[in-house]
């Protein structure tokens, strides 16, 4: 979702209360810096509003774990010990009922996306993502509200999360179109490892704030994570210029050659358009069709590649606190707000993953090597996780976070489409049905996703390997030459 040609909008109403902002002497540098630090808030935003449901799985379904989970409830240790579970959640079903929860959302912010990306070319984008991000606030404040309100419809859960992740769905397209218009492609690997260090980084805001409230009532787990977004939202409002035209700078015609992830395995001579990627060439490019997008070279493995990366980051984003929770670390049962806290460490994981797959590909220029070998080395560190995970705190952290780096390090390399977030719907679903089998079952299935992922890049990965082949025979001819 992004036009070579940029609408006309209005300058944001910030720069008129602070002059000092549009001021002459600011350079682009200036701009450039404050659109990555408004969009990468914003996003943060969104996530940390998406992190409640995993946070409070496990006191909604509340089950009994071991004798001293339990010792420690009827003593009155256990500051949760008046929230006894939630209907409809309570029951056998309710992990299977919490992963419907998620499909629903994840469904919905799917299938938000491709509107949302048509819609971001007619409107202002700056407007555009304020409405979503206030939109995505108060549904998550009314979901939260069932708490206090006593809801215990299942079906009205199911409504608020469908048009929460609606509103969700505006996030992505607007910051990646924003970014989009500023940056160009010099270093854009340890530029955009570092900008998309806001997923995870939102994750741990949304982990802490979310846990930290835990005692009050599972309802306020949800209030202040939206009253976050909302508040962030007025700063986008108030303060984002979407395009450097606004503010008198115009971009050389390769400065802006960038795709629309901003950083993708596409060749950064390609343009992404709409859900394709087409040569910008002439200045009348337009853009192309979904079916034409995936006949285009590499597509299809990029998508489904992310589609199975994404099945496996998701289920941790979902169910990771749920995961603690339920599975003795050093003999004890660790209590929600506890395995809530613990879980950042995996997304701390990841913002040193997104961080280090971007400066390495940067280093070696070569995307799809970088991304296989990260997923590669996180097979064998989700199964020493799983086996040895529960030894104790520290043994627990260090797999988690090495988990974290190697799983969401692939993100900042590998773009998005709409087929991989619905690779992130299944994700959450499987894992809500397969745990009432067992844990082994479900880090499985992660395995399997993550051996799929890499296959399907491996084509693209020997290309990368003869590039550099050639690459090195004609600096060696060259050499020779001379």
């Amino acid at each position: 979702m992004m036009h070579l040609k940029t609408l006309a909008v209005a300058p944001p109403p910030g720069l008129r209360y602070f002059p000092s902002l549009a001021s002459p002497q600011k350079t682009l540098k200036f701009h450039q810096f404050l659109v990555l630090l408004l969009t990468f808030i914003a996003y943060a935003a969104f996530h940390a509003s998406r992190k409640p449901p995993s946070i409070v799985k496990s006191i909604l379904t509340h089950e009994t774990l071991a004798a001293n989970a339990t010792a420690a409830f009827n003593s009155g240790q256990d500051p949760l010990r008046n929230q006894t579970g939630w209907a409809p959640f309570d029951g056998p079903r309710g992990p299977h009922r919490l992963g419907e929860l998620d499909l629903v959302f994840l469904l919905a912010y799917a299938i938000g996306m491709y509107f949302s990306g048509h819609i971001g070319d007619s409107i202002d984008l700056r407007i555009f993502l304020t409405v979503g991000m206030v939109g995505s606030g108060i549904f998550v404040i009314i979901f939260g509200l069932g708490y206090f309100i006593h809801l215990h419809s299942f079906g009205a859960f199911l409504f608020i999360q469908v048009l929460c992740g609606l509103c969700q769905s505006v996030g992505w397209p607007c910051v990646v179109s924003v970014v989009g218009n500023w940056f160009g492609k010099a270093k854009r690997g340890l530029i955009m490892g570092v900008w998309n260090s806001h997923m995870p980084v939102g994750n741990i805001i949304g982990s802490l704030v979310a846990s930290s409230v835990l005692g009050y009532g599972w309802g306020w787990s949800f209030v202040l994570p939206g009253i976050f977004i909302i508040l962030v939202a007025i700063f986008v409002y108030l303060f984002l210029v979407v395009n450097p035209e606004i503010m008198g700078f115009v971009l050389s015609r390769e400065e802006v050659e960038m795709s629309v992830e901003g950083m993708s395995l596409v060749e950064p001579e390609k343009v992404e358009i709409d859900e394709g990627v087409v040569d910008s060439e002439d200045e009348g490019a337009v853009a192309i069709g979904f079916f034409e997008a995936w006949r285009l070279p590499h597509v299809g493995s990029y998508a489904f590649c992310l589609f199975f990366s994404k099945l496996v980051a998701y289920t941790f984003l979902y169910w990771l606190p749920f995961y603690i929770r339920h599975t003795a670390v050093d003999g004890v049962h660790l209590f929600p707000k506890t395995a809530g806290i613990l879980s950042v460490v995996f997304d701390i994981g990841g913002v040193f993953g997104g961080i280090s797959a971007g400066l390495i590909s940067d280093i070696i220029e070569a995307r799809a090597i970088t991304s296989v070998v990260f997923l590669i080395l996180s097979i064998p560190a989700l199964i020493f996780y799983r086996l040895y995970g529960s030894i104790s705190i520290f043994t627990n952290a260090i797999l988690m976070f090495a988990s974290g780096l190697l799983v969401n390090g692939p993100y900042s390399l590998i773009t998005t489409a709409v087929a991989t977030d619905l690779g992130g719907a299944l994700g959450p679903l499987l894992a809500g049905y397969i745990s009432t089998r067992g844990w082994n079952s479900v880090f499985f299935m992660l395995i399997v996703s993550i051996s799929i992922a890499v296959a399907l890049l491996i084509h693209v990965v020997k290309s990368e390997i003869k590039g550099k082949l050639n690459e090195g025979k004609w600096l060696w001819s060259s050499i020779i030459a001379h």
